[in-house]
């Protein structure tokens, strides 16, 4: 029986790909949204797949997140995981933004 990394290798790279494109449609959009990342336990998929989307500072975020710039990020990270085929309950409970420097030293898949 293949590993779960294995057996969902292919979704990885769908996903990567899909959200290359949220994160391009964001960045003309969004003001001051830098860049994005996910993480994801295979041995939980998908409960554990979290998208965070990274901003350049603490005042950017705040904005993005008191306007409608926060439900467009929710949308974008659903249409990417809806072309890939990945079902979750609730959007949000997927996705977290933060500010660059916070997440310095974390591992994960920058986009």
């Amino acid at each position: 029986m293949p590993s779960p990394k294995r057996k969902y290798s292919g979704i990885e790279r769908e996903l990567i790909r899909a959200l290359i494109t949220a994160c391009e449609t964001a960045k003309s959009e969004i003001v001051g949204f830098q860049w994005l990342t996910h993480e994801v336990d295979y041995e939980r998929f998908p409960q554990s797949l979290r998208v965070t989307w990274m901003f350049d500072s603490e005042a950017s975020r705040a904005h993005a997140l008191a306007c409608s710039d926060k439900a467009r990020m929710l949308e974008l990270t659903q249409a990417a995981f809806d072309e890939v085929g990945i079902s979750v309950a609730s959007i949000a409970e997927h996705v977290a933004f933060s500010v660059e420097r916070q997440a310095r030293g974390k591992r994960g898949q920058g986009h």
